[in-house]
């Protein structure tokens, strides 16, 4: 999968809004990331070039399938890697705000190793 770090926020952001929201607008996305709406228009528009949304004509933001893939990869490192600092003792904004960063740039490899390793000392506790 071939994005880069902002395509896979948006992607992610609207994921999680999907799970708040009836339907998630441009407008939202905005100000869920306190963007402007036009810089969030100009990003809507590359996502749906790469095809990993659908935009219906009254404005309604949907992930296609290779959206919903990535935004569910990201989320789930997100989630990962934030609890794990946290439980390690990071305090959770900070947890929150690596995990934001390590999400993008860790390997596909690290991030399975870093979940078999974390789900077998849970498993041990």
């Amino acid at each position: 999968m071939n994005t880069n770090e902002s395509a896979e926020n948006y992607l992610e952001t609207i994921l999680i809004l999907s799970r708040r929201l009836p339907v998630v607008r441009s407008v939202d996305i905005a100000n869920e990331l306190g963007f402007k709406k036009s810089s969030v228009s100009i990003a809507m528009k590359n996502l749906r070039t790469k095809q990993h949304i659908t935009v219906t004509e009254a404005g309604f933001i949907y992930l296609t399938e290779s959206g919903r893939a990535i935004a569910d990869m990201i989320y789930e490192r997100h989630e990962l890697l934030s609890a794990w600092l946290t439980k390690l003792g990071v305090p959770e904004e900070i947890a929150v705000e690596d995990a934001c960063r390590i999400e993008h740039v860790i390997s596909p490899e690290s991030f399975d190793a870093i979940k078999r390793h974390v789900g077998s000392t849970e498993r041990n506790l």
